[in-house]
This record gives structure tokens, sequence and C-alpha cells, in this order.
């Protein structure tokens, strides 16, 4: 083979990839709109061992025309630094155009960073505990996955801290 005709093969196979993608990308919906995510639930389950597992609720609400299906969702949850909960999940159901609807994950803690919060609110004066809850949702094909973080904090006695609101801005949204 001469260095002529590699390089017609060479251009050829180029000119093959960049008329693919191109035709990929131009089936791309460009009114499309990132699906929202949200904790709906999380408690405790019961558990035969000195771990404790936990169930995880995840409402996903799609506002596009066309359906999601979702490939895995990789998650973690930590409480004051401390990665807690992490874990996986697969074979959820088609979540249809403009609708939604909760998914449930089942996690086992990490007994070890379990301990490890337990020594630092050994040494915590207020009651607040943060938290973090981080997943990245695998919808395959060529959307990008869909990254989720929500934090806050909620009380050791169980009750969810209220961000204050100031009066004056009460007053400027009546």
């Amino acid at each position: 083979m001469t260095l002529k005709n590699s390089k017609w093969i060479i251009n050829g196979l180029l000119l093959s990839f960049l008329s693919f993608f191109l035709q990929a990308c131009a089936t791309l919906d460009p009114d499309y709109e990132e699906p929202v995510v949200t904790i709906s639930s999380f408690r405790a389950l019961p558990s035969e061992g000195a771990v404790p597992s936990f169930e995880i609720g995840l409402n996903i609400l799609n506002p596009n025309s066309s359906s999601l299906q979702l490939q895995g969702i990789v998650y973690t949850v930590s409480v004051q630094g401390h990665d807690l909960v992490k874990g996986v999940g697969k074979d959820f159901p088609l979540l249809e155009g403009y609708s939604e609807q909760t998914v449930k994950l089942t996690a086992t803690a990490n007994m070890f960073a379990g301990i490890r919060l337990v020594m630092d609110l050994m040494n915590k004066t207020s009651e607040d505990l943060e938290y973090e809850f981080e997943a990245k949702l695998d919808t395959g094909g060529l959307w990008p996955s869909i990254k989720v973080r929500e934090n806050g904090s909620f009380r050791m006695d169980g009750k969810m801290t209220v961000p204050e609101v100031d009066a004056e801005t009460m007053q400027q949204e009546t």
C-alpha cells in the first residue's frame, strides 16, 4: 500500500466519523431540560445485624416530552462530613415524558464512618447536624449524567431546622 492510498483511507475514516458525530448531535433536543431530583424520604429499615440499613426515596420529575430510562444511580449520604451511606441502584422503571415518580434505594451504613461520627458528636455542643446527599443518575445514551446535591441540617431530636427569615424580607414579599 502506498503512502497516498493510506492518506485517502485515513481521510475517509475521519470524514465518516465526523459525519456520524454530526448526525448524533443533530438528534439532540434543543428544548431538553434536566430532570429535577429531590429526596422524598429517608428512613431506617429493620436490620438483621449490627449494621443498619436505610431506604432513600428520590422523587424524579421529567419535564421533557421524551421518556427517561435510568440505567443506574450512584449515591452518598454524609453527616457532619462523614460518608455514612454509599450505594448504587439499577433496574428502574421507565419515566414517561411530563411525569414524575419516586424510586427507592436501599443502602447499608458504613460502620466505621458511623463510629467516627459518634466520636465527633461526643465533643459537639450544638444540636444541629449537617447532612449532604449526592447522587449521579446515569441516563445512558448521549445525554450526560444528572448530578444532584442536596444539603441541610437536622436536629438531634429528629426535627428539621428551618432557616431563619428576617422580618424585613417577609414584609417585602407580601
